[in-house]
């Protein structure tokens, strides 16, 4: 199987959903009502995911912040990665109704360049092909990654705040855009061409939406069509586009060949829904067990050294329901909300013990400090915690009760805590 790394630019991409009847009384602006939202690994990481759930064989080069934004992105992130620093990931907010775009708002990002590590450029070397989807922000302008990637054959998706792609890439694939701003001509033939020479690559493909795509590998430019299909939401169509041309390419396919299979594969994408039918499934025990109508209990902590104490408080959640599912910080985020030197037991071993236990159904790990985001997505019947709280009190409680949930407050068992049995070994 060939061995493909994505290496670029990575952001976290929320939607915001929610219903309008109304009118703003001081702006003619309209009031969106929020009824959801959904956050999802955007940028080169989408990009990866795609990938992943082709089947192929992935990893995702990128850098990412130490801070919540940064941990809630790499909950998200669905491929192996090796990651740099990055002062702060960029996220993308879109306020959406009945399908389309109110307003995006934009932060994060930064202006210090993203961190490249030689762990970076040593997974990228071993790549057998590479697509380059760069956002414009910065990683794909390091030099040293740009000289491994002229000996590597890349798929380049540029962006307009982003380098020219390195000399002798396979394929770049801007859209009419991109082709437009790098190129500085209108005519789809003509900015291929310049681009083609320009950029010394291989093959230029320029993307059209639903007027296909224009392919330029240095003779009479091929035009391929695009099948007609509804489009609710384009988002995300251009990394698909991209993705299957690299795959398709890195197979042996003659480019010609792969951009009429991306060109398809970008069609079938926008009419299955685009990135809306790409949330994060839910794990497979919740959904089975809301199928038969049975009650999800969910929980949550740092679970780090696991003793009596969370063993009882498990066992007492899993009995509201018919199945437990354990919301767990992620390392990070327990060494925010702990301190340094904790975690005692890293994530992949907490996951690994919980799931051991019988009361545990399923881990779902998350990045903030809170679980907010992961209940919203849950969104469990019964939302249980341990300790000396009352229900009311809870933060999650009033999440929990947007659909209806009720949060319940089971024993506190005294003289059992990670920080009690650390600070006895101390």
């Amino acid at each position: 199987m060939v061995k493909l790394v994505v290496v670029g630019d990575a952001l976290l991409d929320v939607d915001i959903e929610g219903t309008v009847s109304r009118v703003c009384p001081d702006a003619p602006a309209p009031v969106l009502d929020v009824v959801d939202e959904h956050a999802r690994a955007g940028g080169a990481a989408l990009a990866a995911a795609m990938a992943a759930r082709d089947g192929v064989d992935v990893t995702l080069v990128s850098a990412l912040s130490e801070d919540e934004t940064g941990e809630r992105l790499r909950s998200l992130i669905e491929v192996p990665g090796v990651f740099g620093r990055v002062d702060s990931v960029p996220v993308k907010t879109r306020l959406r109704c009945a399908g389309t775009s109110l307003a995006r708002v934009d932060r994060g990002g930064g202006s210090a360049p993203p961190r490249v590590t030689d762990d970076m450029l040593d997974v990228v070397q071993s790549a057998d092909f590479v697509l380059a989807s760069d956002y414009g922000r910065g990683l794909l302008r390091d030099e040293r990654l740009r000289s491994v990637l002229t000996r590597i054959p890349v798929v380049w998706d540029p962006h307009p705040r982003g380098p020219a792609p390195v000399s002798g890439v396979r394929l770049a694939t801007p859209n009419l855009a991109e082709a437009v701003a790098f190129s500085g001509t209108a005519d789809p033939d003509e900015a291929a061409g310049r681009l083609l020479a320009e950029w010394k690559a291989r093959a230029v493909v320029v993307t059209m939406g639903r007027e296909g795509a224009l392919l330029h590998c240095g003779g009479t430019p091929v035009a391929v069509p695009a099948p007609s299909v509804p489009v609710v939401d384009p988002c995300g169509a251009g990394d698909r586009f991209a993705v299957t041309a690299a795959v398709r390419l890195a197979s042996g396919a003659a480019p010609d060949d792969a951009v009429a299979d991306a060109v398809s594969a970008a069609a079938e994408f926008l009419a299955r829904g685009g990135v809306s039918g790409m949330r994060a499934p839910l794990p497979s025990t919740v959904d089975a067990v809301r199928r038969r109508g049975g009650t999800v209990v969910a929980t949550g902590g740092c679970f780090d050294v696991l003793h009596p104490g969370h063993v009882r408080m498990l066992a007492a959640a899993r009995a509201l329901g018919d199945c437990l599912v354990v919301c767990l910080n992620s390392d990070l985020s327990v060494r925010r909300l702990k301190g340094e030197g904790r975690p005692v037991n890293g994530q992949a071993e907490r996951v690994e013990v919980l799931r051991a236990l019988e009361s545990v159904d399923d881990v779902v790990v998350f990045g903030e400090d809170t679980p907010e985001h992961v209940l919203e997505r849950l969104k469990p019947d019964v939302w249980v915690k341990g300790g000396d709280y009352t229900a009311e009190h809870l933060p999650e409680a009033e999440v929990v009760r947007r659909w209806g949930g009720r949060t319940v407050v089971v024993p506190y068992h005294r003289g059992h805590s990670t920080t009690e049995i650390l600070s006895r070994r101390a």
